[in-house]
């Protein structure tokens, strides 16, 4: 990362920067946070970019830091650990104004965090490799590695760390920063189905039920010490291309993250009568012999692992369900470019 912003930083006269960045689906799922501000991860997660779905940021230096989602302005306290740290980084007193797009729903359980955050750092580190006010700045932001943008991203939103990465990620439990297993060329023939039952956001933010479950799940502490245990099964699944394998772990690892939200108090139920239709039926599609793999994160959405050759049939049997399908493949690493004045 560090080569391609001060390749980036060359071009004087940029009025701001654009990044194009992808949500990061978790495999193995992230739920639960560490104690403490850090916003660390309290198990480890295994995720893959959706290539179909992303974010679009553009950043410009302003007076004050202000950020947009879909043209609506977003609370200030929940970016300030991020411009805070971009400050620190940098040794800089910067302010950023920062808008974001995305071609998908947001808040509906689809990962727009991660994609938002993790367009924000790099969109940031491109700017001002290029557009600082002083050299020593410009030297600092172009030698930030992935390794700090996806620390830098994480204290927006842990799945961030994950989605400065294209392919298959892994952040482990209690780290700062997320690493890249293998490149999105790594398997060619894995498609993802993404099942969209609603566009409304969530009631219920992701953040707030990981706390809720924390501090009232009787299985949290359970959850924390098992969700491990699929690691090693799955990273063989993905490395072996062998999604049976991978399957197996990760519908274990999302059935036993809703077990510990629906024994909260109260309850944090996110399904819709239409997720649970597509879970069996996804069962059902695996008896006939056709490998359809299904996830679920903090939302009613439900994502399918399968390969492509087996999405025809298994696409014409979900779309009867009532539901918006989006084909997606594994995704790259998040680009960006300077926009000039």
């Amino acid at each position: 990362m560090s080569r391609e912003v001060a390749r980036l930083s060359e071009g004087p006269g940029a009025s701001g920067a654009l990044c194009r960045a992808s949500p990061s689906l978790a495999l193995l799922k992230y739920w639960g946070k560490r104690s403490g501000r850090h916003n660390l991860p309290a198990t480890p997660s295994l995720a893959v970019a959706l290539e179909a779905l992303k974010t679009t940021t553009r950043v410009r230096f302003a007076e004050r830091d202000e950020v947009l989602v879909d043209g609506r302005p977003q609370d200030p306290e929940r970016y300030a650990p991020f411009f805070a740290e971009v400050r620190r980084l940098l040794a800089a007193e910067l302010r950023f104004h920062a808008e974001s797009t995305n071609n998908f729903p947001a808040a509906a359980g689809l990962a727009s965090s991660s994609s938002g955050f993790a367009a924000l750092a790099v969109a940031c580190a491109t700017l001002c490799a290029s557009a600082a006010p002083t050299e020593s700045v410009r030297r600092r932001a172009a030698a930030l590695s992935l390794g700090r943008l996806s620390a830098l991203a994480r204290l927006g939103s842990a799945s961030a760390a994950r989605a400065l990465f294209g392919g298959f990620v892994l952040l482990p439990a209690g780290v700062r920063s997320a690493r890249q297993l293998a490149p999105a060329e790594h398997w060619p023939e894995l498609r993802i189905l993404i099942a969209v039952v609603t566009e409304k956001a969530k009631e219920l933010s992701s953040r707030t039920a990981m706390e809720r479950t924390r501090l009232t799940s009787p299985y949290f502490k359970s959850w924390v010490r098992s969700a491990g245990k699929e690691l090693p099964e799955a990273i063989e699944g993905v490395m072996h291309r062998d999604l049976e394998r991978l399957g197996l772990a990760m519908r274990r690892s999302y059935l036993r993250m809703f077990g510990t939200m629906l024994a909260c108090d109260p309850p944090v139920i996110y399904w819709a009568p239409e997720s649970l239709a597509l879970i069996r039926a996804c069962a059902e599609l695996r008896t006939e012999g056709l490998g359809a793999w299904e996830t679920m994160d903090a939302g009613p959405q439900v994502k399918i692992l399968c390969l492509a050759p087996e999405l025809p049939p298994i696409k014409e049997r979900l779309s009867g369900l009532g539901v918006g399908l989006i084909e997606s493949c594994v995704g790259p690493s998040p680009d960006s470019h300077l926009e000039e004045a």
